[in-house]
């Protein structure tokens, strides 16, 4: 990851505390993205042991970022994790089926942000059925427990 000073163009300011101010918690190359997506940032929060929003997909990339509590985090392809406080995600959208995203905890409740990129004309969420389910559960990664 370059650090912040070469991500900057133009004068330097008078002051270096910018530099300690900002943080990268995560940095990716995005699918593209095309004309006419828009961005919508949302707050979710789930009640302690909560399963989660049923399988789904989402139009374009979304961005997260853990702010409270653990979010047990599955994407097609990729084995099941824990995204923790302060940790942050994404998942390209698109065909892509999201698993899982509820609260790992039976104790707290967890809450984290996300930034989605829509598709133009396209939902932000579309759930996946049991049909489709069963016809890629071969994309699944092998869960461990």
């Amino acid at each position: 990851m370059p650090d912040m000073a070469s991500m900057i163009a133009g004068p330097m300011p008078q002051s270096d505390t910018w530099q300690s101010a900002i943080t990268v918690i995560q940095e990716v190359e995005p699918p593209f993205i095309p004309a006419g997506a828009h961005a919508m940032t949302i707050v979710v929060e789930w009640p302690p042991a909560d399963p989660d929003t049923p399988p789904h997909r989402h139009s374009g990339p979304a961005f997260g970022y853990g702010m409270a509590a653990e979010l047990g985090f599955e994407l097609e392809g990729e084995p099941p994790r824990v995204v923790r406080a302060g940790e942050a995600f994404w998942e390209p959208g698109g065909d892509v089926i999201h698993y899982q995203d509820g609260n790992n905890r039976d104790d707290i409740p967890v809450r984290y942000t996300v930034t989605m990129l829509c598709a133009p004309g396209k939902p932000m969420l579309t759930f996946v059925d049991e049909k489709e389910l069963a016809e890629r559960k071969d994309r699944r990664a092998p869960r461990t427990s």
